[in-house]
């Protein structure tokens, strides 16, 4: 089972990922807000363990755009930040426990394994809209029952719209949700995604709305 550890303290990054592999867990470190929030989108975690204080861009931040973009992955929040206001911004932000520091990794342990048993019960993974299906646990999409080559930032735009068929996404909301920036430069990159899935399913697959942006059918064209 695959873990993504978030941690910039080398000690305790060291410590937590010994202890971790100890119990036959698979783990992947990483020490950059930036990287991290881009792995965490795009790699296949059973859970992930999530430092707030990380550099580059802090946890919260990461916690909330992996929301935002329809991430379900159980989320462990570690923090040297200990007053219950800053636990409840954790919580409303998407996190499923809160682990203060310093903290035990034996307690680590447990409640990473109850975020596990709880995660089994959720939903199925696989959804589908249109002629897309996105199935959000081996990050694969088909189209017409095809798979599709997609780019990370392909996948999660091809996520974001089989997640609502018949909503209509502005431009720049994709951009923010997407690739996390919300500027022109985003908004045109938004225009030549649209125009690359195009060219990999066809013409009809995600409709334009002129002056309000993209949707995808909610029944097969």
């Amino acid at each position: 089972m695959r873990l993504l550890l978030a941690e910039d303290d080398r000690d305790i990054a060291e410590h937590t990922k010994a202890k971790l592999e100890a119990e036959g867990y698979l783990v992947d470190h990483l020490a950059s807000g930036p990287e991290v929030w881009e792995e965490g989108e795009t790699g296949d975690y059973a859970a992930i363990i999530l430092d707030l204080g990380l550099p580059g861009m802090d946890g919260l931040s990461i916690l909330k755009r992996w929301r935002a973009s329809g991430l379900d992955t159980p989320i462990l929040v570690l923090t040297a930040r200990g007053s219950w206001m800053e636990r409840v911004d954790g919580f409303e932000a998407g996190a499923d426990d809160y682990l203060p520091k310093p903290f035990r990794s034996e307690e680590l342990i447990a409640r990473l394994k109850a975020l596990l048993r709880r995660s089994r019960k959720r939903p199925s993974p696989i959804k589908s809209a249109g002629r897309f299906v996105v199935d959000d646990q081996t990050r694969r999409v088909t189209y017409d029952g095809q798979p599709l080559e997609l780019t990370a930032l392909e996948y999660r735009l091809v996520q974001m719209l089989v997640s609502e068929p018949g909503r209509v996404f502005d431009p720049i909301e994709i951009a923010r949700r997407v690739q996390g920036r919300d500027d022109d430069t985003a908004k045109n990159s938004v225009e030549a995604m649209i125009a690359r899935l195009r060219r990999k399913t066809d013409p009809e697959a995600i409709e334009t709305r002129r002056g309000f942006g993209y949707v995808l059918p909610d029944q097969d064209a």
